[in-house]
């Protein structure tokens, strides 16, 4: 039976009659235990990726659906992926339920819209070569479940992740992810705990697919681009780290010629 754990009672009580002290000292306990249920996931995590792989490099797009927090952590991961990894913006692509505005402002009711999600999709001429995962922390957004609903029509693939056991969007996806993070530490506030944990699952999401696509040499990021002079200076030492030229200033006017750390050692 469907149980809303994220909207139990939290573990702590009297907050407001707390000191600082304890406050942060409770949140940071709380905060400990969503490592652990990430954990327990991690084999269905395993299976969404490789779906996610598998598609991207047969040429499908990632595409994250959510709504409030969710959404909000979909549209960050999808935003940082072309700069940290060099792919084309609109490989990976963060809707949110409420549109841009939704993004630093709450537009009322939107995640509790039954068509919006799908039209949304439906924009970027989604097809069966994609993939979606939608995110809500209840499970229960329905703008996230018609939309993969929607999908499954389709013959789209899809994944979710969610923060309570057996959810409804569980239900309707092909590769569900849950992790149960328990009550939150403000009775409700899944922008804490679940938040958090739908933030780990996304960076192993865009991660370890990013590094399945060869967009990782070694460890480093060598196809990100150079939007800075931070992330420039990081090019030119890893350019040192993995060549044989030992001027800086050389390095980095070959980095800034061939505009990437990999075309870089590629060259030489």
């Amino acid at each position: 039976m469907f149980e809303k754990i994220t909207e139990q009672p939290s573990n702590h009580n009297d907050l407001d009659k707390a000191s600082v002290k304890s406050l942060v000292a409770w949140i940071n306990e709380e905060d400990k235990t969503v490592a652990d249920a990430v954990n327990k996931a991690l084999p269905n995590i395993t299976n969404l990726i490789e779906a996610v792989v598998d598609k991207m490099r047969s040429g499908g797009r990632l595409f994250y659906i959510g709504a409030g927090t969710s959404g909000r952590l979909g549209v960050l991961d999808a935003s940082e992926i072309p700069p940290t990894y060099g792919v084309p913006f609109g490989l990976v692509m963060g809707l949110i339920a409420g549109g841009e505005d939704a993004i630093t402002k709450p537009i009322e009711m939107a995640e509790d819209s039954r068509t919006q999600g799908w039209k949304d999709l439906q924009a970027y001429h989604i097809t069966a070569n994609d993939i979606v995962i939608g995110l809500t922390a209840s499970g229960t957004a329905p703008y996230v479940i018609t939309a993969l609903e929607k999908c499954k029509e389709q013959n789209i693939i899809t994944g979710s992740v969610s923060c309570n056991p057996e959810t409804p969007v569980s239900a309707v996806a092909d590769y569900p992810v849950e992790v149960v993070v328990g009550p939150e530490f403000v009775t409700g506030s899944t922008r804490m705990k679940s938040g958090t944990a739908q933030k780990m699952v996304l960076n192993m999401i865009s991660t370890v697919t990013m590094i399945q696509l060869g967009r990782v040499q070694g460890n480093q990021m060598v196809n990100m681009q150079l939007t800075n002079e931070k992330l420039i200076d990081r090019g030119v030492r890893m350019i040192m780290q993995n060549t044989a030229l030992t001027n800086y200033e050389e390095a980095k006017q070959l980095l800034l010629e061939k505009g990437s750390v990999k075309k870089v050692i590629e060259a030489l």
